[in-house]
């Protein structure tokens, strides 16, 4: 056999050997997904992002013809989740719905976090965004924060609020800042022992996202004083924005979807196109801005990133401003 005959002949072995070897890769790729997906919420049931991600699960769940396993994995300012997440493989299997907390506050919020959101985590999409509601029990003095202010600046110390994550400490926080006042923080574990203890009077008030705040708004357990949105909200015609006691004053939380870095970029494109679809559908859309959410489409993953970027940075000015130690 000739040298350019035989030069022949393993080029084509070697042609068909690759197409061989990316055959499965891309049936594999094709096939997906071909087991159920599993969804890791970092907070208590009930709150934003519990809300949020099983709404997102159930309409994917027909779509992609997979069941979707909903986690509820709190603690630790979402890190708990996070690292679940992390210790998953990076196969499109395996999603963490996040947003503010996980990706923006957190990195100011502790000294040695346990990830890296901007190296480790896959930015797959927004849901939605939402203010952030300040409350007190239905029957107390506060008709607004202003009268909150003017309390604590007579009695130093001794005017209490209870937050359960960041997004929840920020506004007092930012409050205490702006207004120089001193304010008694008391920290919780979930949303329910919250509203629990502000009922009972044992603390005066607490900001929580709109999710959160509206079962214990619809059943009239606490009353409405303010949102941080820069816009009075819809639903809560009148009460005033936290801008029109304190100017300027805003704080906007956001819930998303995070994979882990790797994930196929088919995939997390089929992911983003999913909540795209699920914001345009006006069932699922009216679900989520009943709760209180605002929705509007998410940018495609490369321009969700630089919302995520400059969400970050906008953390590290409220976390400086309100001058919130880290951990």
């Amino acid at each position: 056999m000739k040298a350019s005959t035989v030069r022949i002949f393993a080029g084509v072995v070697a042609t068909l050997s690759a197409a061989l070897l990316f055959v499965p890769a891309a049936r594999a790729q094709d096939a997906w997904p071909s087991k159920p997906l599993r969804l890791i919420i970092p907070s208590t049931p009930g709150s934003a992002s519990d809300f949020a991600g099983r709404t997102y699960a159930k309409f994917i769940e027909p779509r992609l013809k997979q069941p979707v396993v909903v986690e509820n994995k709190p603690g630790a300012g979402a890190i708990i989740g996070v690292e679940l997440l992390k210790a998953a493989p990076a196969d499109g299997y395996t999603y963490l719905i996040g947003g503010s907390s996980v990706t923006s506050a957190n990195p100011y919020l502790y000294k040695s976090l346990s990830y890296d959101p901007a190296k480790e985590l896959e930015e797959v999409g927004l849901i939605g965004l939402f203010p952030i509601i300040g409350m007190v029990k239905k029957d107390s003095p506060y008709k607004t924060v202003a009268d909150i202010i003017a309390r604590a600046k007579a009695n130093p110390g001794k005017v209490s609020y209870a937050y359960y994550s960041a997004l929840a400490q920020i506004s007092p926080e930012l409050i205490r800042s702006r207004a120089g006042v001193d304010l008694l923080a008391v920290s919780y574990k979930n949303v329910s022992q919250i509203s629990t203890d502000i009922a009972g009077g044992v603390v005066d008030f607490t900001f929580l996202d709109a999710i959160g705040a509206a079962p214990v708004l619809q059943g009239g357990l606490l009353r409405p004083i303010a949102v941080t949105s820069l816009q009075r909200v819809a639903s809560l015609p009148d009460v005033p924005t936290m801008a029109e006691i304190l100017p300027g004053f805003e704080v906007q939380g956001w819930s998303g979807l995070h994979a882990l870095k790797g994930v196929q970029a088919a995939v997390v494109e089929r992911m983003n196109a999913l909540l795209r679809d699920m914001q345009a559908d006006a069932p699922s859309k009216e679900l989520l801005e009943r709760q209180g959410m605002v929705v509007q489409p998410t940018p495609r993953p490369a321009d969700h990133l630089k919302f995520v970027a400059a969400d970050r940075a906008r953390w590290g000015e409220w976390v400086k401003i309100a001058k919130i130690q880290a951990q």
